[in-house]
């Protein structure tokens, strides 16, 4: 019920980009930003073949700082994330509130249960299609870059998304964000933008690898005898060694709890990406190629699926299924 209150209040704020833009009392920045948006909206049409619909053709002031919190919770020696199952989504690894409070008193009742959990604030999300999802105010906060990618992100949901599989659509949508936000700021003429924004995937990528790494490090000791203390312990210490490692190779990129639920969410978002790159470097850059590549990908069973990703992430020469 809350999330169908939430979703007809932001329904109900939508108004048509145009009339924003031809209103004389709407703040001159916001029409601006509304006009990069529209020019975006056509790239993503004409040269990253993402749907044509109403989408993002209109804009909503929510008057909040984000649209949903997304609950994650993992229990405490594990990095599975806890799941929930939704009619149009599938089952996915968070629970999403409109009300922070709300999100909040979930995840205390999660932490009583012994699960590890984290809050995060969410500025954008897709509906799949199934309403025409408009630009918010909660979107406008970041730059022009990230503003334009979180719209091509969005709009890859739309495209292709498998019930079920969040670390899948997460990492596909990041993909085609990224390579969309690369043809937009060559078209654009901003090569400056272009270069900082290789710089700070590279600053992510290597404190990627390093979560990979303390992942993996965690993996085996939960999956050790070791007492409950002296496995708490021991995850205490790795915990804190990862956090340092961070600050070593990308400061200022994470902030806040480290935990089993925030690197389960980090999983989700960021753990498939180079094995769609490898598929669009094997599609010689063809978006049309890119596409049918990752359809058929959707076809397989998840086992079979998550198998060829991980061929696909390791090995170059491996080729998605026809």
């Amino acid at each position: 019920m809350q999330a169908i209150r939430g979703q007809m209040d932001l329904m109900s704020r939508r108004r048509p980009v145009t009339e924003v833009i031809a209103d004389d009392e709407a703040p001159g920045d916001l029409k601006s930003r509304l006009k990069i948006v529209q020019d975006a909206r056509q790239f993503s049409i004409d040269e990253l073949m993402l749907p044509e619909n109403d989408s993002y053709r209109s804009y909503a002031d929510l008057e909040r700082d984000y649209v949903v919190w997304n609950v994650f919770a993992a229990p405490e020696f594990s990095l599975d994330a806890k799941r929930w199952c939704y009619p149009v989504a599938g089952c996915v690894a968070y629970r999403g509130y409109f009300s922070e409070d709300a999100a909040e008193r979930e995840a205390e009742k999660l932490k009583a249960q012994g699960f590890d959990v984290v809050v995060g604030g969410v500025p954008a999300y897709s509906t799949l299609g199934r309403f025409a999802d408009p630009v918010l105010n909660t979107m406008m906060r970041w730059s022009d870059v990230e503003l334009v990618a979180t719209l091509f992100h969005e709009l890859a949901h739309q495209k292709l998304y498998i019930k079920g599989d969040t670390e899948f659509n997460e990492s596909y949508a990041t993909a085609v964000a990224d390579v969309g936000i690369e043809r937009w700021l060559s078209k654009t003429g901003g090569q400056d933008q272009l270069i900082e924004r290789e710089d700070r995937r590279a600053q992510r990528q290597a404190a990627m690898d390093v979560i990979d790494a303390a992942k993996n490090g965690l993996r085996e000791l939960y999956a050790s005898n070791l007492d409950e203390s002296r496995m708490r312990a021991e995850k205490s210490r790795l915990l804190q060694e990862l956090q340092t490692e961070i600050s070593q190779v990308s400061a200022g990129w994470w902030s806040g709890t480290i935990n089993n639920a925030r690197l389960a969410s980090f999983g989700l978002y960021e753990g498939r990406v180079e094995s769609f790159r490898e598929i669009l470097r094997q599609c010689e850059q063809q978006l049309a190629c890119f596409y049918e590549q990752t359809a058929a990908l959707a076809e397989l069973s998840a086992d079979e699926r998550s198998a060829t990703l991980d061929r696909l992430m390791t090995a170059g020469h491996v080729t998605a299924p026809r």
